[in-house]
């Protein structure tokens, strides 16, 4: 029987399918590999915050929110360095990010400049939504007591960065748009969880 996300989850994060409760098991065995595909994640979404800024730069709203989320990403990125480090493991190579990619092929690649930033603020509120959704999973699931309460931390983090997305994007775009093509990419993105591999050695 599929499992379903709470009413809790659904109503905070919006997202339409949850995590296959396997994925915690895989990345649980597979540790080295989740925390170099987590420290890469926050290594992206910091430079992706800089060149929103840097294409952005007469969205005052935008540019002074977008700073600070510069440094908590990159102070996330070292934290799990850190960890790494501490475990005696190696931070790998970067792989390819296969769930961004195919996000980013439902960007709209025509229409006004608008509806080009209104995807791009929407794409990120779905990547930090799904992120806190898995640390969720990883904070509840994990065994190690100790990185339960290490995931908790991102939880708490990534929920506040997707709703800052959704936000800025209310704030830029009709509120009715926003609404009407976030409904759109939560669709695509159910569809897109669900035809995709159980993989345990990466966040997405």
């Amino acid at each position: 029987m599929q499992e379903t996300l709470s009413e809790h989850t659904r109503n905070i994060l919006g997202l339409q399918l949850p995590t296959d409760p396997r994925w915690v098991n895989l990345a649980e065995i597979q540790m080295e590999e989740i925390l170099t595909d987590h420290a890469y994640c926050e290594q992206k979404a910091a430079t992706t915050c800089i060149s929103l800024i840097q294409k952005n730069p007469e969205k005052t709203l935008l540019v002074e929110e977008l700073s600070p989320i510069v440094t908590e990403e990159w102070g996330h990125f070292r934290m799990v360095l850190s960890e790494l480090k501490k475990r005696g493991l190696n931070l790998g190579r970067q792989r390819k990010d296969v769930y961004v990619n195919k996000l980013l092929e439902f960007q709209k690649k025509g229409g006004s400049p608008m509806e080009r930033f209104l995807d791009q603020m929407l794409t990120m509120a779905l990547i930090e939504a799904r992120s806190c959704e898995r640390f969720k999973r990883l904070s509840e699931g994990l065994d190690d007591a100790y990185m339960r309460k290490f995931y908790r931390k991102f939880m708490e983090s990534e929920a506040g960065h997707y709703t800052l997305f959704i936000t800025l994007a209310e704030h830029y775009v009709d509120k009715k748009a926003v609404r009407k093509r976030w409904a759109e990419w939560l669709q695509y993105e159910k569809e897109l969880m669900n035809s995709a591999a159980v993989r345990g050695d990466r966040i997405h």
